[in-house]
């Protein structure tokens, strides 16, 4: 009888989410697929890495991993279908989006998307396991890119600097000024300014 099968390395993707706190813009998900054979220095929770070391690695990651992908829930989704709905279906678009399909997902978090293949939730996934980490890089590093397009698009707001999390210069950005076509109505700061 043939064992090779048995011994073949399963198809592991991490995959993670950022931005469930803003209250503006999408949230974000990544899965990474990592290639044993091109090892990658330094994978860490995104949160942990200077701006500079997360743009350096999401290129490495681009470079060397099997498959990776990036996808999003806009914010249309996230006021419609709540947030953690809005996370899990990001999760979900970019673990269908990956070139190779995985056949474990190790999720970061304690709940798993509507998956094909095998998953495992991990809490705290993304200090734990690499590929994990590669995708909350992924995902954090777009994010971030988004938001900062969005200060062009949105002057006044400071998204460049905040990235859409709710900051004293966000939340009276807001008052100031309105709210936008980015920001989360089913976030209480936005809806409590809907509601002046």
């Amino acid at each position: 009888m043939d064992n090779s099968l048995n011994q073949r390395p399963l198809l592991v993707a991490g995959v993670d989410e950022v931005g469930r706190g803003p209250l503006a813009g999408p949230v974000v998900a990544a899965a990474v697929i990592l290639d044993p054979s091109k090892p990658i220095e330094g994978l860490a929770d995104s949160k942990k890495l200077t701006e500079k070391r997360r743009e350096s690695l999401a290129l490495e990651i681009k470079e060397k991993a099997l498959a990776w992908s990036i996808c999003r829930a806009d914010v249309e989704e996230i006021d419609k279908i709540n947030i953690l709905q809005a996370s899990l279906l990001a999760m979900k678009r970019s673990v269908e989006s990956l070139s190779h399909q995985p056949e474990l997902a190790l999720i970061d978090g304690n709940h798993c998307p509507k998956l094909d293949c095998a998953m495992e939730a991990i809490i705290k996934g993304d200090s734990k396991e690499p590929a994990i980490s590669a995708a909350s890089i992924l995902a954090k590093v777009a994010r971030d890119n988004e938001m900062v397009e969005m200060e062009e698009k949105y002057p006044g707001y400071g998204f460049a600097k905040h990235k859409g999390y709710p900051t004293k210069q966000h939340r009276e950005a807001i008052i100031k000024l309105g709210i936008t076509d980015i920001h989360r109505k089913s976030y209480a700061p936005v809806q409590q300014q809907l509601n002046l």
